[in-house]
């Protein structure tokens, strides 16, 4: 008994090495940018007005709390980029991850299917830095000359689908989405591919057996049974879109003070305007845009707390209305 206890407290305390670095960080963040806090108020959050002010003129005070002359921070258009970018990412992605699944599991070689499970794989692992080459290089072009013309040739009617309503550089909400769309779909794809593999044999027969095709048993049976698994997954790629940093900063046109009003038009994403804005804001005398930044840094971990808190509560209620 006394061999067993010390073992159990070295696996508590490893368990609450996560939790505690966790709350480490937003008890940092929540002190770090206090001031920010008393300083922009509630209005941080729906002001299209980021303005660092004349950082080499004297600081003033303002609501108590001084900060360079002109300094306004507002953060609606950063919100909206994130999440634009982040839903459309997840609309292209899934799509395409539970295709590549079910080949992968149903119609691949059985010689080949590890092969191109490890290629998926590899996918996950190639750095933030190359996709953001890639969409410059190659899709930022793509874009500009052939499928922002495509798109607004069809949907064009539609506001939301009109190039002529943007720069039309390329660059913007969709090759962002994009971007962050191939870098999620190994996430979904790899999940989804497991979860279809564990379905019991026993449940593929039965449908066989009741005159199903090899598309309705893997549409209405496979799938179904890992409906779980796919939400998890959609989870935890939603969570890597909205946190991600270089490659939405490369293509996406480091937007400034105003909402996209179309597919096409330069956005920015609060973790890239983060990285984008931290050496002028280190310039400020009175610290207020570093903490400025550091609040914008906590509004991007309650979104995504939220984000996951709703996912939870939806995997939850899926879980009671299979078992019901």
């Amino acid at each position: 008994m006394s061999k067993v206890k010390p073992f159990r407290l070295a696996m508590a305390a490893v368990a609450l090495v996560i939790p505690l670095a966790l709350a480490a960080i937003v008890f940092f963040l929540a002190r770090y940018s206090w001031q920010a806090i008393g300083f922009n108020g509630l209005r941080f959050l729906w002001t299209i007005n980021w303005n660092l002010g004349n950082l080499y003129g004297n600081t003033v005070m303002r609501h108590g709390y001084e900060v360079p002359p002109g300094a306004n921070y507002g953060i609606l258009a950063f919100i909206v980029g994130t999440l634009f970018s982040s839903f459309l990412a997840i609309l292209f992605a899934v799509p395409v991850s539970v295709g590549a699944a079910m080949f992968l599991s149903e119609k691949a070689p059985a010689r080949m299917r590890p092969w191109l499970t490890m290629l998926v794989e590899l996918v996950a692992v190639v750095p933030s830095v190359v996709f953001g080459l890639w969409g410059i290089f190659v899709l930022v072009p793509l874009i500009a000359n052939w499928i922002s013309p495509a798109i607004t040739a069809t949907l064009g009617f539609i506001p939301f689908f009109n190039m002529s309503n943007s720069t039309g550089s390329g660059y913007g909400l969709l090759a962002a989405s994009i971007v962050l769309a191939l870098m999620i779909t190994p996430i979904i794809t790899t999940t989804l591919y497991d979860a279809l593999n564990q379905v019991p044999r026993e449940l593929r027969e039965s449908a066989y057996a009741l005159g199903a095709t090899h598309f309705e048993v893997v549409t209405s049976t496979m799938l179904p049974t890992a409906r779980v698994t796919l939400i998890g997954g959609i989870v935890l790629a939603l969570g890597r879109a909205l946190g991600e940093t270089m490659a939405v900063l490369m293509v996406s046109g480091g937007a400034l003070n105003y909402l996209p009003g179309t597919i096409f038009t330069p956005i920015s994403t609060m973790a890239a305007f983060i990285l984008s804005q931290l050496d002028s804001a280190l310039q400020d005398p009175s610290n207020m845009a570093v903490k400025s930044l550091a609040e914008i840094a906590l509004v991007l971990f309650v979104i995504t707390v939220l984000v996951n808190a709703a996912a939870r509560l939806l995997v939850r209620r899926t879980i009671n209305v299979r078992n019901a």
